[in-house]
């Protein structure tokens, strides 16, 4: 079963692909422009997790996809690496896998000349990670 977290990392990276998320029966449909804003997701980004979260937009579903994304938070459904791009992919654990990958329509994908989907980054930790490489490799003797 996927969490709710999950579910909306799943979003975000195939929101920086183009990806919408459709919702009222095809009636409406969402697509942040930005999904970062400095090391968390962007104001925009969290007000269309807000509307798909509420019940009356009705299931919401990823587009290219059949599965809405009140079925990935049930427990025969998981998310895992697609075997073709890499990208998140909602996979049953129990009976037939999904009809198809989001990417199957994407022309050009994968492109590994782009820089690949991502995580917001907190920048303050990732230099912290970084000095204490540093500070590790320079107190280490030579070998």
């Amino acid at each position: 079963m996927a969490t709710k977290q999950e579910v909306k990392r799943y979003l975000a990276y195939w929101f920086q692909l183009g990806k919408r998320v459709i919702t009222n029966n095809g009636k409406a449909s969402f697509l942040p422009q930005s999904v970062f804003q400095g090391d968390g997701y962007s104001d925009e980004f969290e007000q269309c997790w807000q509307k798909i979260l509420l019940p009356e937009s009705g299931d919401c579903y990823l587009e290219g996809t059949h599965e809405t994304l009140a079925e990935l938070l049930m427990p025969t459904w998981e998310l895992a690496p697609c075997s073709r791009c890499s990208m998140p992919v909602a996979m049953r654990n129990v009976g037939m896998p999904a009809l198809l990958c989001p990417c199957n329509d994407l022309p050009n994908w994968p492109n590994t000349e782009l820089p690949a989907p991502r995580n917001p980054v907190n920048t303050k930790e990732q230099l912290s990670v970084i000095r204490d490489r540093l500070a590790n490799a320079q107190s280490s003797p030579n070998t």
